[in-house]
Formats: structure tokens, C-alpha cells, sequence
């Protein structure tokens, strides 16, 4: 109890005060049922905003420490892909950039050697979920466990680095999972800015939603699964990817990784 969001202190303390209301005023019911449909309300929708913090602590930008180095991070969700991965990693190393990768277990299993080249070329590979499949938000403690946790595990055991941050299923999720986190030793990661990558086609409006605005500490979304395409079949990250680390050159931006900003405090 001691280590729940205050949010959901709150939310049971006024559970035991309906209830408490309800023994002694049972006539009060329907102001008490309407009050709870309203409670719930906002838990799901705390649930349904991946940057809120209602739920538990959420990393929707670097810590300050890493803005003042003019540092931001690309992660890059839904791999490993044996197609588009390898050419993404080729980019990054084209322009020495440094991203995260937040990896679906069942795909890591298909291609350890992406994960592992990943980690090898100075990236980092976060917690996807194992199954990632759409209705994880709707789990309870048992199945964020199954999802996080054993999603945890397969990704320790190939790259041999215990990912230190999860991200659910475009953000979603309910008050079971921080708890998970909590005893996973994972970090809820979210983002300051997206592209919309996996449904928009059009890569110059990819490219505009991740620059417009685009400052120090920011946190930027795109997808090497699960990618859109451009109409010749291209996959929209390979297209955008190169002219933003182009413009975050321009920028005097860093791109390093969710570890090397959070763990580096100088």
C-alpha cells in the first residue's frame, strides 16, 4: 500500500468511504453508484494518456540533467524486424546515433542476433511485452506480470542486460501495472513526441509531428515493426529516420539512449 501512486490511495480511501456511506445511508446508493462510475471514469482515462502520471511515475522526457546536455532519445518500438531492424541499425551508424530499442519478446526469440547487434553497436533494448498483444490494458496483476515480466525475462536472457524500462502497447494500461514495475525493478517509459508512424504513409508528415518544437530532453517514437509503408513499399522509419538525425545535427541535439540519459547525472 505504502508504495502506490498517491492517485490510487485516493481512489481506495473513497472506495471505503462509499462503502462506509452505504452501511449507514443506504438511501444515498444511487448518488454513491454515480459517484463511483465517475471515479473509475478517470481511472480509465488516466489509463488511456500514455504520458500521465496518475498511475505511477512516467518518463515522458529526459531528466533535466540531460536536457542541459542537449540530449533527446529515439526509441524505436515493435522489433526486431529481419528486415527493416538491420537497415535502421545502419543508419544509427551511419551518423553515430545512439537509440533504444523497446523489443516484443516473441519477435526477440525469432531474432536474438538483432538484439544482440543492437546492444553491440552501443543501443540499448528496453521492454516491450512478450506477446504485445491489444488487450494487455485490460489485465490484471497476473497478466501484466505475464506480459512485462516474462517479457523481462526473454530479453535478460539474450542480450544478458536486464532492461530497466517498459513501455505497454501504445502507451495503454490500468493501476495493476505499476506495482508489476515495481517489483520487475522496470521504469514506465513514454514519449514526448510521435510520429504516428505505424498509420501514416506520408513521411514528410511523420517528420514535421517529431521536429515541430523540438527541444532538449525530448523523447521520440518510431517504429521498426509494425511500420507504415510510403506507396513504393518503403518502411516510413527508413525514410524519416536519416533526415532526423540530420536536423537534430543542425540542432546541436545529442541522441543517446533512455540508459545513458537517466544514468548519467554530470
Amino acid at each position: 500500500m505504502k508504495h502506490l501512486p498517491p492517485f490510487i490511495k485516493a481512489c481506495i480511501a473513497l472506495h471505503m468511504a462509499a462503502l462506509v456511506m452505504f452501511v449507514y445511508a443506504p438511501g444515498l446508493w444511487p448518488w454513491l453508484l454515480g459517484a463511483l462510475i465517475l471515479l473509475h471514469g478517470g481511472i480509465a482515462a488516466a489509463g488511456l494518456l500514455p504520458r500521465c502520471a496518475l498511475l505511477g511515475p512516467n518518463l515522458t522526457r529526459l531528466p533535466e540533467h540531460a536536457a542541459r546536455r542537449n540530449e533527446v532519445a529515439i526509441t524505436i518500438d515493435d522489433g526486431p524486424d529481419p528486415e527493416i531492424t538491420p537497415a535502421v541499425l545502419a543508419i544509427l551508424q551511419r551518423y553515430g546515433a545512439s537509440a533504444t530499442f523497446f523489443c516484443i519478446g516473441e519477435r526477440a526469440q525469432r531474432y536474438p542476433a538483432l538484439c544482440r547487434q543492437a546492444i553491440a553497436e552501443g543501443h540499448d533494448v528496453e521492454n516491450h511485452g512478450q506477446y504485445h498483444l491489444n488487450h494487455t490494458a485490460l489485465s490484471g496483476p497476473a497478466g501484466w506480470l505475464n506480459e512485462a515480466g516474462t517479457g523481462q525475462a526473454t530479453l535478460e536472457a539474450i542480450t544478458g542486460r536486464r532492461p530497466g524500462f517498459y513501455r505497454p502497447i501504445a502507451g495503454l494500461r490500468n493501476p495493476f501495472l505499476q506495482p508489476v514495475l515495481q517489483r520487475t525493478g522496470m521504469v514506465l517509459a513514454s514519449w514526448t513526441r510521435r510520429g504516428y508512424d505505424t498509420r501514416q504513409y506520408n513521411p514528410e508528415v511523420v517528420y514535421a509531428r517529431l521536429v515541430h518544437r523540438l527541444a532538449a530532453g525530448d523523447v521520440l517514437l518510431l517504429h521498426d515493426g509494425n511500420a507504415a509503408r510510403t506507396e513504393d513499399g518503403r518502411a516510413i522509419i527508413l525514410e524519416v529516420l536519416p533526415r532526423l538525425l540530420e536536423e537534430l545535427a543542425v540542432r546541436k541535439l545529442q541522441p543517446v539512449t533512455l540508459r545513458q540519459a537517466c544514468e548519467n547525472t554530470r
